[in-house]
């Protein structure tokens, strides 16, 4: 029975039509990304009631929770790209070697940082850009993100292993339920315990937790080609180079992603408070937009690469360009819509007025750049996918590293609180620019498409 579901997926995998295949795996992964956007927006909404210096913390606990997701997508993407690829070459065996391997060592890293991070929460607190008033908040919210860490760094392996083998929707199924379990909570926990910020940190950790066993049950209930089983670990210490090779570009992202929110926060912390719950409300917003074209740009993932490791190399390339058409014009849209209505948005999570004008510039200025991030995500979602480590790391390090770092600690100097409010679009625009010639190259020189062995030969 497990040798024909493994059939039909890689049939599902290689011969549904691209657009019909991605589709089918971009939206349960755009409704998953929306939820946990929704609630990371509920949690802005939400402890902004408690005041601006408590509406900072999420951008400060926002930093600590790139951190994880960094080391989580690392596993996650380096294991799922080459599970996706081993079984488009029919070499499951592989796959739940790749498969168990990354989720105990993502695990294990979880632990460690929860360990450490409790140790020094103060330091860390004010590493990632806490100011003394927005400190005590932060340490009441981070402290519960902490205890969760091992499961939400196992998390995103489990999502990723789902998403590469093509079974977005039951990620989706542990994503949205975590999701809409915060959403509950969090009011509950907040106001009607009289918990504050701590429970909005109890909130968001119980909520992983639930999603962490959730997509564990589907890894476990044979649900997939890959399994999960200690005896499945590797002994050989270059698979694990490989699974850390392949996913290195999502921990150059995440991780620069969370040096730059902490470098954000500090050079808005310059300004107040008031600019501190601005630029973490105006992220949040954006994230929520950027998680359409990133769920698309996920949904490519898996056909890349499990077609890319079939041989069928044609499908790679129209699969490319579906979604970043695709990414394009839903992107675009929101990101009109957006503009249109920033002062509004604003005025949702924080009524403080100083808030809100230091919001709208800058959330305006991040719609504009929605327009110039699908291509570049698609781009190196692709190279990823098929292997191409050094170009994705080279595109993953460009928009919050290579480009965004000196901007943002060039620009306020210069524009004062304006550079704070430009420098993230500045960086998308370059990171496109930079983006296009590698794209370019890499279609044009794809081979043909070859044949694969029969799925029997590998099981």
């Amino acid at each position: 029975m497990q040798q024909a579901q493994n059939t039909q997926q890689y049939r599902k995998m290689t011969e549904t039509p691209v657009p019909k295949l991605i589709i089918s795996l971009g939206v349960p992964t755009i409704i998953s990304m929306l939820i946990t956007n929704v609630y990371n927006m509920v949690d802005t909404f939400f402890v902004g009631k408690l005041g601006t210096s408590a509406s900072g913390a999420v951008g400060i606990v926002f930093g600590l929770m790139a951190i994880l997701q960094a080391f989580g997508f690392m596993f996650g993407h380096g294991a799922g790209s080459i599970i996706s690829r081993k079984l488009g070459q029919k070499d499951v065996k592989s796959a739940n070697l790749f498969a168990s391997t990354s989720f105990f060592l993502a695990f294990a890293v979880g632990a460690i940082i929860m360990v450490f991070g409790l140790l020094f929460l103060t330091p860390l607190m004010r590493l990632l850009g806490s100011t003394p008033t927005i400190l005590p908040y932060a340490k009441q919210y981070g402290v519960f993100i902490l205890l969760a860490a091992p499961f939400m760094v196992s998390s995103c392996v489990l999502n990723n292993i789902l998403r590469f083998e093509g079974r977005s929707i039951y990620a989706m199924v542990g994503l949205t339920v975590g999701g809409i379990l915060n959403m509950i909570c969090d009011p509950i926990f907040m106001f009607g315990f009289k918990w504050g910020a701590v429970g909005a940190g109890v909130a968001t950790a119980l909520s992983q937790m639930v999603s962490f066993f959730i997509l564990l049950f589907m890894l476990l209930s044979g649900k997939t080609a890959s399994k999960l089983s200690v005896r499945f670990i590797t002994k050989d210490i270059h698979d694990v180079a490989e699974i850390v090779k392949v996913g290195f570009p999502s921990l150059i992202r995440q991780g620069l992603g969370s040096v730059s929110t902490m470098l954000l926060n500090g050079q808005a912390a310059i300004y107040g408070d008031a600019a501190v719950a601005a630029m973490s409300i105006v992220n949040r917003v954006t994230m929520f937009i950027f998680s359409i074209g990133l769920g698309m740009g996920q949904g490519y993932q898996p056909v890349a690469a499990y077609n890319y490791g079939a041989g069928k190399y044609t499908r790679v390339k129209k699969g490319f360009w579906f979604t970043a058409v695709a990414g394009e014009i839903l992107l675009g849209s929101f990101a009109v819509w957006g503009i249109w209505v920033s002062a509004d948005i604003i005025g949702v999570f924080r009524d403080d007025p100083a808030v809100v004008q230091v919001g709208i510039l800058a959330l305006r200025c991040q719609c504009v750049a929605c327009f110039f991030q699908p291509l570049m995500v698609c781009t190196n979602m692709m190279f990823q996918s098929v292997g191409e480590n050094g170009k994705a790391a080279l595109l993953s390090a460009s928009r919050s590293g290579i480009f965004f770092i000196p901007l943002i600690l060039i620009l306020p100097a210069v524009f004062g609180i304006t550079g704070v409010q430009i420098a993230q679009t500045i960086a998308d625009i370059l990171s496109f620019i930079l983006a296009i010639p590698f794209m370019i190259n890499f279609l044009r020189k794809l081979p043909p498409d070859v044949a694969q062995p029969s799925l029997a030969a590998n099981q």
